[in-house]
């Protein structure tokens, strides 16, 4: 846990401009994830118009081809998370979250043009580009908090820019399908969600800042406060300019492989759940676009809420000291991967027959989920605020694989949709990697900054 000098902490404003960037941060990852989700009810609305709006086209693609859909943009955005965490620290976050905002943006629409004469493969390669621009953003979002977060509130401002992924997602499931079924139709998603990217490019670029000591819209106490917390940990744990990166002694360290595994087997879990939820819905329940896009939403919703439970309770339990910061995160990290995989054993048994508590399962089985974000996704800046982004790079690459291949091993499992035996082993195969993932965390996950975060570790060699 981190350890502040005496005497060194200075009361900083209730509001101020570290809730401004945490805010834009929040933004940012909300149209981005809601441009990256709303594919799996896009593709619900596009090859199924008899049910979803019949005034537009229905494409005629297989459950190969859309699982090819599901999967492309993680090949881009897998191959850009190095390159997002070099470019936090060469040009700035703001420059980089910009570009990648803006070109998503602009990638989006041209969906409504191009697939009329390419097809599903142009629509790969779409969502491809859509991948490389995203897959610089959440680097990002760690090297900004690590900069603009006074260390008793990193859990807290992490939560809240986090909780743009629920934002993003609710928005995707709920207001995708509402848009497939009114009088714009599938185009209208990118026109939505892409123009909402705009929109937000234009905000980032007036208010958004690289770090404190540069910012123009800080007054100078929260600047002091912001600087002084940061300024009074251990040598090891302050947050430095740039420094080298030791790939070696940060590639080979226990608590770093440990959290990737954690990370790996959650993204699974996750990725089952966000990209699969409308299909399920739709083929073994029987649900149409309009319901399937209200309870696709629901349980991240549930999540959205759960994860402000987790950070409130987080807070209370480290602000009276009742326990140190890796039990916390231990905990948490159990509940938000052992309770979805115990639901989603029991989900995979239930039909349309029971649909209230298949959704009731569901809609847990996701919101418990929610305490990732405190539990082991937040565990990189513990290990080293220095390298943060370049983590999050790493880890985010590692996930990315998994997202490319979790679409593509469930397409090939689920041959007919309506087939719930067949969801029932896509279902017990996340659980055992949720059981596995975190059991291994329990054991080795650390909180305590790593050698290699010390800006002098490579002279020291």
């Amino acid at each position: 846990m981190c350890q502040i000098k005496a005497n060194t902490q200075v009361r900083g404003p209730l509001l101020g401009a570290r809730h401004l960037q945490t805010f834009l941060l929040f933004l940012a990852i909300v149209v981005n994830y809601a441009s990256r989700l709303n594919i799996s009810v896009s593709l619900v609305a596009m090859t199924d118009s008899k049910t979803t709006n019949p005034n537009f086209h229905e494409f005629d693609w297989n459950e190969k081809e859309k699982s090819y859909i599901l999967s492309s943009f993680f090949w881009g955005y897998t191959l850009f998370q190095l390159p997002g965490g070099y470019a936090a620290r060469r040009i700035g976050v703001k420059k980089t979250v910009l570009i990648g905002t803006f070109t998503n943006s602009m990638a989006g629409l041209l969906v409504p043009y191009c697939v009329f004469w390419g097809g599903w493969k142009i629509f790969c390669a779409i969502r491809v580009l859509q991948g490389m621009s995203q897959g610089i953003l959440f680097p990002c979002v760690y090297q900004h908090l690590a900069k603009w977060s006074p260390v008793e509130e990193r859990n807290r401002l992490g939560v809240l820019s986090h909780s743009g992924i629920e934002c993003g997602t609710i928005m995707a499931m709920y207001v995708t399908g509402m848009v497939a079924a009114s009088d714009m139709g599938w185009p209208g998603i990118a026109y939505v969600f892409c123009g909402s990217g705009l929109v937000f490019s234009l905000i980032w670029l007036i208010f958004a800042e690289n770090t404190p000591a540069e910012a123009k819209l800080i007054a100078d106490a929260e600047r002091n406060y912001i600087l002084t917390s940061q300024e009074s940990l251990d040598d090891s744990q302050n947050v430095k300019k740039n420094i080298p990166i030791p790939w070696k002694a940060l590639l080979t360290s226990g608590p770093l492989i440990s959290l990737a595994l954690a990370r790996v087997c959650d993204t699974w879990g996750y990725v089952t759940m966000q990209a699969q939820i409308p299909a399920y819905l739709h083929g073994v329940l029987k649900m149409d676009i309009s319901n399937n896009a209200l309870f696709s939403a629901l349980p991240f919703v549930t999540m959205w809420g759960l994860s402000f439970i987790y950070m409130i309770s987080a807070d209370i339990v480290l602000n009276n000291k009742w326990t140190s910061l890796l039990v916390v995160r231990k905990t948490i990290n159990t509940i938000a991967m052992w309770g979805p995989a115990a639901l989603l054993i029991a989900i995979g048994f239930l039909n349309e027959n029971q649909r209230a508590l298949a959704i009731t399962f569901i809609t847990l089985n996701v919101g418990l989920n929610g305490g990732h974000i405190i539990g082991c996704l937040m565990n990189q800046i513990d290990l080293s605020p220095n390298h943060a982004g370049i983590l999050m790079g790493l880890l985010n690459t590692l996930a990315g694989i998994v997202s490319v291949v979790c679409p593509l091993v469930v397409g090939i499992i689920v041959q007919d949709e309506t087939d719930r035996f067949q969801w029932l082993i896509v279902f017990w195969i996340t659980a055992g990697l949720f059981f596995v993932g975190n059991l291994q965390f329990l054991f080795f996950a650390q909180t305590k900054a790593q050698p290699w975060n010390d800006e002098d570790f490579m002279n020291k060699k």
